[in-house]
């Protein structure tokens, strides 16, 4: 069995077409045709494309030897993340909330959890557990949320997910922020939620903005 004939058969046990098989490879139909035709074969970047493309070996693809399938290689084991920096502690809510404008670094919150470094928080950063549904599905129940508590207010922009709390509140909350003019608005990520928007008012704070999340799984 000859390259185009393996070609064409993975392509109808997929389903696809001369068109996918060209965007897949970032070719022409009319060179993709040639491929599938038996006219032409690809050249060794574009083979590996195809082969990713059908969850198959290139070697299988191209010679016919070897087995025909593989991992489908979605991660890149040369590029790990160093993780370097200070561990994150995870606070409660409260003593977020609680934190004067001028306080940003913790000083006497109890921590009993410790995050893994992440350098997006600042010096000064924190980490915070979800508990509640309003930004569902994006972030659910017991997910983990780093928060940078220096960022500043008129660095913030629509789609910013921020932590806000208001004078004489102990607690905070977790939102989207909408700016329209002069205006600032949260907004839950839940379409379900009641209160689809909230506008911010002069009592308002910002606790900071959230740069990271954490999730166990």
């Amino acid at each position: 069995m000859s390259f185009h004939i393996r070609l064409q058969t993975k392509l109808e046990e997929k389903g696809y077409k001369i068109a996918d098989l060209a965007r897949a490879a970032k070719v022409s139909p009319v060179a993709a045709g040639k491929w599938f035709h038996g006219t032409s074969e690809p050249k060794a970047g574009a083979l590996k494309d195809i082969a990713g493309f059908l969850g198959v070996s290139d070697t299988w693809l191209l010679t016919g030897r070897g087995d025909p399938n593989v991992f489908d290689n979605n991660v890149d084991l040369s590029k790990k993340i160093p993780i370097e920096g200070r561990p994150i502690p995870v606070i409660s809510w409260v003593a977020a909330g609680s934190f004067s404008p001028t306080e940003t670094i913790i000083k006497d919150a109890e921590v009993d959890e410790w995050l893994p470094p992440n350098k997006d928080c600042g010096p000064n950063g924190y980490g915070l557990i979800v508990t509640g549904i309003s930004m569902s599905p994006k972030f659910e129940i017991g997910d983990r949320l780093y928060v940078n508590p220096d960022v500043q207010t008129f660095d913030l922009h629509t789609d910013d997910l921020v932590i806000v709390s208001s004078a004489g509140d102990t607690e905070a909350t977790f939102k989207c922020l909408i700016i329209e003019g002069g205006n600032k608005y949260l907004k839950p990520l839940n379409p379900n939620w009641p209160d689809q928007i909230i506008k911010l008012t002069e009592d308002c704070r910002l606790v900071g903005k959230v740069v990271g999340l954490y999730r166990k799984i």
